[in-house]
């Protein structure tokens, strides 16, 4: 029926009929329709919401039981939050939980509950796999549904612009191209289990000491062309359900209240329609509303419920608009919809633990990076006969990073070891070995082989142990944390100086770093060998055996750049170190949009590995290199498996020289897999946002007419091809 003539036949042509009844309940109902939009079911329903229903649906609690607290809230399924809904009307509630690496267990909530646990971030963002961000995507979206939940925190996107960051291995590394792929192809695979995700930590979230006062300061062309682009990439190729705005100020304003970044940016410019909820503590004030957040988070975290009965004050009030209200809650029921969780969606799925374990596997596997060879120990020879691996935990398990993304593995903890410590340290202050031991995954596949164990706690009784052995291999961690960052990018516990001893009693000795991202090398020229094993999941230890066997041919990338010395990095000092509490300081971010290897490529540096960087136990190259100009580049070359083994390679396509301005920018990559001899053709089309420069006074994207040169390699420090073509000078939307 035409919707026009609905109030006419309403009130005027069949008063008390039949018909009249119908037609008025269809209206009014008209949301349950599933062949209406989401955006209009959300239209109607919200119509039919009370102001307190409203109101209801913008604020809530932590799922978590705290001693001498209200325990869980009924209907909820413990976890990270919980937003009650609407039973009248049908609407769910939203149970929510941090998912990052997996679905956690914040302090027992669900007694004895376990899940897989997939590796760092870092470790997918090393793989270069976009098909495999998108399978651990829908991994986890499957195990959320199973217990209840339907919304994930997850979809970290922030780029690493310090090395130091705490949560540095929970993001996908410092390119916004690569971070923005493999963040939307996760976020698109959760939500395709009609799950909601989040896509996180809007924006500049750029360290974690005095995370809740850095105000992080920056020029708009700069925090488009970079970090921003990321979340912009993962949006488009995702459709995440929310945004989760961050703790830090950004040029002044608190993120969860910067009408710049919520209003401006993200719901003007780039049209997002879903909602932004809070951090966990990252509320400040009712009028937040005005600036552009739509929920509040965690409200135990905050002062006061900001968007409860202060918020319906204000709009009793008219400081806030009644219509600003139904904004907020028809954004949140729009992402509802778009996810099917009115429609009998997500179901309860059986899963399948033995295919869930094998994707952490795959991920672990490629995301593994052979940083350095020298001495070719690797893969270990059959005929190596005596083994001693040293320190790290070997024994137990793989390490993994602390915070809300910390997962209970499949199995249960290895082990765990406190840390002690005050303040944030003492809140994430234990070291969680997932139960894959390296030690026993090397035992298992290589039976014949003596293999030994030291602790490492002793320098000479490990170098003792080095110097009875053919190979030594030295695990060396690094443990990372929400809210603590790295002093510096040292070793910590004197493991440079472990490492130093045991290659002077044995110099083929290989070194597994277990790292949230990059650290210095003393002793790189004295090791025969180096893998980049990050905090690798529950199937870590077989990951690490395998590549270190050569059971797997290692094709993971470097996603940051190792650096020679962190006076290669804008802030020698980490700005907020020893300032007190709750001081508001700036983090000036100089380099704009140079970011990791853009900056070393500006200012001509050489580090000690570059962006991009892995060996293999083949060989691969490139060749016939086509470059297509016009609106944007369209870049085609064959690569070839030029050695004697299977293995996967990871192109990468940069972008050098931009109508005359040099430059360093990735473009395009891909993940291919070849037999010995065996070739492939390659094509990637790069995002002319990539090709241009934001003209913030414009508010569009520049894109200069002209000659753009085009290499291809295996990393940000080599060029193996190299070609030009001309690009029509354009101006793209914001």
């Amino acid at each position: 029926m035409n919707r026009a003539l609905k109030p006419v036949l309403a009130v005027g042509l069949c008063a008390g009929s039949l018909l009249c009844y119908a037609v008025t309940a269809q209206a009014a109902e008209g949301w349950r329709n599933p062949s209406l939009s989401p955006d209009e079911r959300a239209r109607l329903l919200v119509q039919e919401l009370t102001l307190d229903e409203r109101i209801g649906l913008l604020h809530g609690p932590m799922a978590l039981s705290f001693p001498g607290g209200p325990p869980l809230p009924a209907g909820s399924v413990g976890g990270a939050g919980f937003i009650p809904g609407v039973p009248r009307l049908g609407i769910p509630a939203l149970t929510e939980t941090d998912a990052s690496l997996g679905i956690t267990n914040p302090g027992n909530v669900r007694p004895g509950d376990t899940a897989t646990a997939l590796p760092a971030s870092i470790a997918l963002a090393a793989s270069f796999n976009a098909p495999l961000a998108y399978q651990g995507g829908v991994m986890i979206g499957r195990e959320a549904a199973a217990r209840g939940f339907n919304v994930l925190l997850a979809g970290g996107a922030n780029l690493a612009r310090d090395p130091r960051n705490g949560r540095n291995f929970e993001y996908l590394g410092e390119d916004p191209l690569l971070a923005g792929v493999l963040a939307g192809e996760s976020i698109r695979g959760i939500q395709d289990q009609n799950i909601i995700s989040t896509v996180k930590h809007f924006s500049l979230n750029g360290q974690e000491t005095g995370q809740f006062h850095a105000n992080s300061v920056i020029d708009e062309a700069a925090h488009r062309e970079s970090d921003l682009l990321a979340f912009q990439i993962a949006i488009e190729r995702g459709q995440p359900g929310s945004v989760m705005c961050a703790y830090n100020l950004v040029n002044g304003a608190y993120s969860c209240g910067n009408d710049h970044l919520l209003n401006k940016v993200l719901k003007g410019d780039w049209g997002y329609k879903g909602w932004v909820m809070s951090d966990w503590g990252a509320v400040h004030a009712t009028d937040y509303a005005l600036k552009g957040l739509d929920q509040q988070s965690g409200e135990q975290l905050d002062e006061q419920v900001w968007f409860g009965e202060p918020l319906k004050q204000a709009v009793a009030a008219g400081t806030i608009p009644e219509t600003r209200l139904s904004d907020m809650a028809q954004r949140i029921l729009r992402s509802m919809f778009a996810a099917g969780l009115f429609d009998g969606k997500p179901v309860k799925p059986e899963i399948d633990a033995a295919a869930h374990a094998a994707i952490a596997k795959q991920v672990a596997d490629e995301g593994i990076v052979l940083l350095a060879n020298a001495k070719g120990l690797l893969p270990l020879s059959p005929a190596v006969r005596t083994i001693a691996v040293i320190g790290g935990h070997a024994d137990s398990g793989v390490l993994s990073g602390a915070g809300s993304s910390q997962v209970t593995a499949t199995g249960g903890n290895a082990r765990v070891v406190p840390v002690g410590g005050e303040g944030p340290q003492a809140m994430w202050g234990r070291q969680v070995f997932h139960p894959s031991s390296p030690l026993k995954a090397l035992r298992a596949v290589l039976p014949d082989a003596s293999i030994t164990f030291n602790d490492g706690r002793y320098p000479a009784a490990a170098a003792a142990a080095a110097a009875q052995a053919d190979i030594a291999i030295i695990f060396a961690n690094q443990w990372m944390a929400e809210a603590l960052d790295a002093y510096d990018l040292s070793l910590p516990q004197g493991q440079d100086a472990l490492i130093d001893a045991v290659t002077a009693a044995n110099p083929n000795s290989i070194v597994v770093l277990q790292t949230g991202g990059p650290v210095l090398m003393p002793w790189l020229d004295k090791v025969g060998g180096v893998i980049a094993a990050w905090y690798s999941g529950q199937k870590g230890g077989e990951a690490i055996a395998d590549v270190l066997t050569g059971r797997v041919n290692p094709s993971g990338r470097l996603p940051q750049t190792f650096p020679a010395s962190l006076d290669q990095f804008p802030r020698a000092d980490l700005p907020g170190w020893g300032l007190p509490a709750k001081q508001q300081f700036d983090v000036v971010y100089d380099e704009g949009a140079d970011v990791g290897y853009r900056l070393f490529a500006a200012r001509d540096m050489k580090p000690l590995f570059p962006f991009g960087h892995g060996l293999s136990y083949t060989s691969f190259a490139y060749d016939k290199l086509r470059v297509r100009g016009g609106d944007t580049l369209t870049v085609s070359f064959e690569v070839s498996n030029t050695g004697a083994v299977a293995g996967k390679d990871a192109p990468q396509v940069y972008l050098a020289d931009a109508a005359g301005t040099p430059l360093r920018r990735l473009i395009g990559f891909d993940k291919v897999e070849l037999a010995p001899g065996e070739h492939r053709t390659v094509t990637v089309k790069a995002d002319p946002r990539l090709l241009g420069h934001f003209d913030e006074a414009a508010n569009k994207w520049q894109i200069k007419g002209g000659s753009y040169t085009v290499v291809v390699g295996p990393s940000a420090g080599v060029d193996s091809l190299s070609a030009k073509a001309r690009v029509r000078a354009q101006r793209l939307k914001p």
